[in-house]
């Protein structure tokens, strides 16, 4: 096992969900927002974020993944909405995490990176939105670092 503390394989599953929603929370808090927690996310929010002057919120859906990898979004939860946001947070090993905000009205402008998929029956798969994470894509992606995108809420 690694000594680093950016050892993100020694963490499972669940302690990567838990620490990227921390994190997100308190990126968010940084910015002066007010944060408050869902008690149950069954509809695809881990949490609401509220801005300083409390004139907006904003809907935040937390994904994290390991290196580059597929994320998606159910559309039955996730639907493009002026304050719904989702949160990546990228953990590539011994680096420090990498933090980007997507709001959700991008999805309705489809590209490689972020992408729409309808699944068809026989297939089994429910509806998504999804974040393509390629070397390819990566620079698609810098549109959304965390830093530059919440400073336009």
């Amino acid at each position: 096992m690694s000594n680093s503390k950016y050892a993100w394989s020694r963490l499972n599953h669940l302690q990567v969900g838990q620490y990227a929603e921390y994190f997100v929370k308190m990126e968010f808090t940084l910015y002066g927002f007010d944060v408050y927690t869902s008690e149950v996310d069954d509809k695809g929010i881990d949490f609401v974020a509220c801005s300083a002057d409390h004139r907006s919120y904003f809907d935040i859906q937390v994904k994290a993944v390991r290196n580059f990898n597929y994320v998606f979004f159910r559309k039955e939860h996730f639907g493009p909405r002026k304050n719904l946001l989702a949160a990546l947070v990228l953990l590539n090993e011994q680096e420090p995490p990498q933090l980007y905000l997507i709001p959700s009205e991008a999805w309705l402008r489809t590209n490689s990176l972020l992408t729409s998929r309808d699944y068809e029956p026989p297939r089994k798969s429910r509806p998504e939105w999804g974040i393509n994470l390629s070397n390819k894509n990566y620079p698609l992606l810098q549109d959304f670092t965390f830093d530059k995108v919440v400073k336009t809420l």
